[in-house]
């Protein structure tokens, strides 16, 4: 009895760890649109598992399908075919407020062109998923301001998106995005429109939550911006190519 009970305790770790280790799990993928009786397909029979604290970069020419797959492990858009579970969640059965909750509270997004509200303040900016997250007012104040400090923007916080370079603007972008602390951190060419030292000091920062524990997937164009991580994904034609 003492040997079983030690038997099903070990299977219960190793599940554990299992559900654990894999933040992410593709299984079939498929994406399309249809035009009448054609489909034009986006992306095929992805499958794929990606683990806590990984940095994987998404490579592949234009229109290889990498942001539509950057947007389906953000729950931005649905596949047509196939699962995806995240943090051990059937994501492909929840309806879609169930998939937002999990967006706001596990997920943070940084975007080429910034994707700031012109009309808010950057203080209010990094403010703004508190605000969906309904976090009290003096708790909200606090994590602006280790934000404002951290990224060494405090000077700017009274500034609107306009009055910032683009590097200050990703900067923003980036600090919003994991205000929340999320578990996965997606990036959609986030250097696309910055300068090179602008853009080194980006991928440093992402290299830097990197080693304190977050999950990172990327995409991009550049072979200097994917040695910062730990593992690529290639695709072409929508087709999963390579692994490396």
């Amino acid at each position: 009895m003492e040997h079983l009970l030690e038997r099903h305790l070990f299977l219960f770790i190793q599940l554990s760890i299992h559900f654990y280790l894999y933040m992410i799990a593709l299984h079939n993928i498929e994406k399309f649109y249809k035009a009448g009786m054609q489909r034009t397909w986006i992306l095929r029979d992805i499958s794929l598992k990606i683990n806590e604290g990984d940095f994987v970069t998404i490579m592949g020419p234009s229109g290889a399908g990498k942001s539509t797959l950057l947007n389906i492990l953000g729950l931005l858009e649905q596949p047509n075919n196939g699962e995806y579970l995240f943090m051990d969640q059937a994501t492909h059965k929840l309806n879609e407020r169930q998939r937002t909750k999990i967006h706001q509270n596990h997920i943070g997004f940084v975007f080429q062109a910034y994707h700031l509200i012109d009309e808010l303040t950057v203080y209010e900016n990094i403010e703004t998923p508190l605000l969906y997250k309904k976090i009290k007012g003096g708790e909200r104040k606090s994590m602006v301001a280790e934000m404002l400090d951290r990224f060494n923007i405090v000077a700017k916080k009274d500034l609107f998106p306009h009055q910032l370079s683009g590097g200050q603007q990703q900067l923003v972008g980036v600090a919003r995005a994991i205000i929340g602390k999320p578990n996965l951190l997606l990036a959609d060419e986030p250097t696309g429109n910055l300068h090179s030292k602008q853009g080194e000091e980006i991928m440093d920062l992402f290299k830097s939550l990197n080693e304190e524990g977050m999950t990172i997937v990327q995409v991009t164009h550049s072979e200097k911006n994917a040695q910062y991580g730990n593992r690529v994904i290639e695709l072409e034609d929508g087709w999963m190519k390579e692994i490396r």
